[in-house]
């Protein structure tokens, strides 16, 4: 019983930030209405900037936060600017510009590449990591420090999007442009502004999700591959666009992982994973909190 209770604690702990690593993703399509593929990418390389951070500074990790995090905003915002945003002013009339995907997809493939080639293929982990190792005993169970704090990172960011945008004005032309861009654009919103701040709160959250991950997980140009992929089950089995269920999503899928191999091989939670996500897709597109109407 011990076990189980330990495996169900760790899935918790690994799934919320699987959540976190896919809220920035969710963020960005319920705005947007386009799936980024380059979200994966911006992880990475929000994950290198937090590395160099600590490495350079030999500070706690969690408190290069107001570092990081700003950076990758900034990141975002320029992306959005410079690279995405002449797309959808060329095609002002498409709801979904498909054009976009690909863009993104081009983005995913030359940061990869671009971090190969400044930093090559080799793996880093923090050389004096303050929270390596570190477990909490309760009793006979024990719960790993580093998978603690990001759970609590998790659930403040969480917490914190969800206020944003349902309390702040800002948050609420947010989505009265994710809902109708055009009748947003008579009331005096600049959606392209928006769509800016949308994607740098994507990428801002990415950067929260990095600073958990770099304590416990290698850093390399391709990491975000891993998290891509769990990114998009997570946002499928919780809902495109729903904050909540981008985190319940990803709490899913750790309990999968952690609970699965106590009882059969492996390989089968993968299996059971991508299981769930076919399921989801053919009984229920719109996910555990997806909506017909947006937000």
């Amino acid at each position: 019983m011990i076990y189980t209770i330990q495996d169900i604690i760790n899935g918790i702990l690994m799934g919320s930030i699987y959540g976190l690593t896919a809220l920035g993703l969710t963020v960005i399509f319920g705005v947007l209405k386009v799936i980024n593929f380059a979200h994966g990418s911006m992880l990475m390389v929000a994950m290198y900037v937090a590395y160099w951070a600590i490495q350079l500074t030999g500070l706690h990790p969690y408190l290069l936060l107001p570092v990081v995090v700003p950076v990758m905003y900034l990141f975002g915002y320029g992306l959005q600017a410079v690279v995405i945003q002449p797309i959808f002013k060329a095609e002002k009339d498409v709801r979904e510009p498909i054009t976009v995907i690909i863009v993104t997809t081009g983005v995913w493939y030359i940061l990869d590449n671009l971090t190969l080639l400044v930093f090559g293929p080799k793996y880093r982990a923090l050389v004096d990591n303050p929270l390596k190792g570190k477990m909490l005993e309760m009793g006979e169970l024990l719960i790993s420090v580093p998978r603690l704090y990001g759970f609590a990172a998790a659930m403040l960011t969480t917490v914190f999007l969800y206020w944003f945008f349902q309390k702040t004005r800002a948050g609420r032309a947010i989505r009265a442009t994710s809902l109708n861009r055009e009748a947003a654009s008579l009331m005096g919103i600049n959606q392209y502004r928006v769509y800016n701040v949308a994607v740098g709160l994507g990428t801002a959250t990415a950067g929260v999700a990095a600073v958990t991950l770099v304590p416990f997980f290698n850093v390399y140009p391709t990491v975000g591959v891993l998290f891509d992929i769990k990114g998009f089950i997570i946002v499928v089995l919780g809902g495109l666009g729903s904050i909540g269920g981008a985190m319940l999503g990803g709490i899913l899928i750790g309990l999968v992982e952690s609970i699965a191999p106590a009882y059969m091989a492996a390989t089968w939670s993968e299996f059971i994973v991508y299981g769930l996500f076919l399921l989801f897709l053919f009984l229920r597109p719109s996910g555990l909190f997806g909506l017909k109407q947006d937000w």
